[in-house]
């Protein structure tokens, strides 16, 4: 079984520098110890915050600045773009009428990176 997503979640992208929280704001009143997560909660600066330097050449960004250094790979400040929800989630458990989110989904960034889960924030509500 999957473990529920819950405010102050650990997330990782694979483009990112470093490691980010995520930020679950109450308005589905629904608690572990903290606000509950859903797939729903992938907004860029709202819920999912920066991950330190981005190096994904898709990046528009990181392109500008690779161009500008003749072809070097050059890392340029996070901003997420996050346009869709979780992929999965847990479609049996809802919260608001929405999946609630575990630590087996992924988000994508429109820049290519995966966002995942490395803790879920809360480690004793299992869900299927």
């Amino acid at each position: 079984m999957a473990i529920q997503v819950c405010m102050g979640a650990t997330l990782q992208c694979s483009f990112g520098a470093a490691p980010s929280s995520l930020m679950v704001l109450p308005a589905n009143r629904t608690m572990t110890t903290v606000p509950a997560a859903t797939i729903m909660d992938h907004a860029p600066l709202v819920n999912i915050l920066p991950f330190g330097m981005c190096s994904s050449p898709a990046n528009p960004t990181v392109a500008a600045a690779t161009a500008a250094a003749l072809g070097v790979l050059t890392p340029m400040p996070c901003v997420p773009a996050t346009a869709a929800p979780w992929i999965a989630g847990a479609p049996t458990v809802l919260i608001g009428k929405m999946p609630a989110l575990n630590n087996t989904s992924k988000l994508m960034c429109n820049w290519g990176g995966v966002i995942q889960v490395v803790s879920p924030g809360q480690t004793k509500m299992m869900i299927p």
